[in-house]
């Protein structure tokens, strides 16, 4: 059988399940624009489903649209203060950097999803869901292991204060490494080398492909899976818990040290900052890892139910909620930035005095005392 005899067998059995759907040249099928050369492309399990109520389409279009204006401009601020600061240019703040650069570009993808969604379908066809899914791919797994290190430098800086400081070179090798990582997961499934990229629940996004019921599709997202989550997220965990494990030692071990000598605390700014290290630790650990286990976990957990479980649980609805989620956070990243780092909103408040920022400037000391808090906060 020939390719376009392919198509037309997928093409006769698409309008007799929906006779309605024929329309001159193009399919219109459960509400999407597909030409008959698309649907190819398109995984079978959606294909099964009716069509999805407008509205539905206009609401995601118009909640992707308050993401990306949301996340480009939280994560633009976060690119321009800490490449533009002296005081914020550290080898460990390039990897905050990185990290808003992923969010940065992630969104910048969102306007496929927006004009699909505002045309209710695949109407940017393959060309729109690879370019979609390049992007996907590169910022996804580049911003889980930009994560991961980030975790690791900050295991080093407060475990091992004087070795463990980051240079520069080590940063910018560790994220020249980070970016030949990504690139096979990107450059196989665009290629069709192993796996592929295709779009997904109303079609209006496109992912890897974890639908298509064969060995190789298992494999592929078996490990996809194993390298840009569980390791990464392995990762994470372990730091992170060796952060609070080590820093609620510290704090008992002055606590022994102050009872001993008489004294409430060996702190001398004890009375300004309420609030113990430990919990500020713990505080920045668990949104970490909130962060990034509410980003990915749906996505994973739905990639693994579509190649090993059962694919009746995807229905296109249910398939929406992890890309939401994705979106979600790269809007709140930023954010995160900016209430937990005091020197990101001095800087801010330098250069946008408008925004109304009540910033007081730390004293040589309180800078001192608090740098070893600082670099295990989310963004130090």
């Amino acid at each position: 059988m020939t390719f376009s005899s392919d198509i037309n067998e997928v093409y006769d059995n698409v309008t007799l399940l929906h006779p309605e759907a024929r329309q001159s040249s193009e399919i219109r099928l459960i509400g999407w624009n597909i030409p008959p050369d698309e649907i190819i492309h398109v995984p079978d399990h959606w294909l099964s489903y009716p069509e999805p109520p407008a509205s539905m389409h206009f609401m995601l279009g118009l909640l992707y649209v308050f993401f990306t204006v949301f996340s480009l401009v939280g994560n633009g601020l976060v690119i321009w203060i800490f490449s533009g600061a002296k005081s914020l240019r550290t080898p460990s703040n390039y990897f905050v950097i990185n990290l808003a650069i992923c969010d940065f570009v992630m969104m910048l993808k969102t306007p496929v999803f927006i004009y699909n969604s505002f045309m209710r379908g695949y109407s940017l066809g393959h060309f729109g869901c690879q370019i979609y899914g390049i992007m996907g791919s590169m910022t996804g797994i580049g911003a889980s292991m930009t994560n991961a290190f980030i975790a690791y430098d900050r295991y080093n800086v407060i475990t091992s204060p004087l070795e463990g400081k980051l240079t520069k070179v080590k940063a910018i090798v560790m994220l020249t490494f980070l970016w030949i990582y990504c690139i096979p997961w990107t450059v196989m499934p665009l290629t069709e080398v192993w796996g592929r990229f295709v779009p997904e629940g109303y079609l209006t996004s496109c992912t890897f492909d974890y639908m298509t019921d064969n060995f190789d599709t298992r494999l592929f997202v078996g490990c996809i899976f194993f390298c840009s989550y569980v390791m990464p997220m392995t990762m994470i965990i372990y730091f992170y818990s060796q952060i609070v494990s080590h820093v609620f030692a510290h704090e008992k071990t002055l606590r022994e040290q102050a009872k001993k000598m008489n004294v409430d605390s060996l702190r001398s700014n004890q009375g300004q900052n309420k609030e113990t290290a430990e919990i500020r630790i713990a505080k920045a650990a668990i949104t970490i890892c909130f962060l990034f286990v509410a980003s990915w976990t749906p996505y994973g957990v739905m990639s693994l139910i579509g190649a090993f479980g059962d694919k009746t649980l995807l229905t296109p609805g249910v398939t929406m909620i992890p890309a939401c989620a994705c979106k979600l956070v790269a809007c709140i990243d930023p954010y995160v930035y900016a209430i937990s780092h005091p020197r990101y909103r001095l800087e801010l408040q330098k250069r946008l005095p408008w925004l109304a920022i009540d910033e007081k400037e730390e004293s040589k000391e309180t800078q001192s005392t608090n740098t070893t808090s600082e670099n295990a906060a989310p963004t130090a």
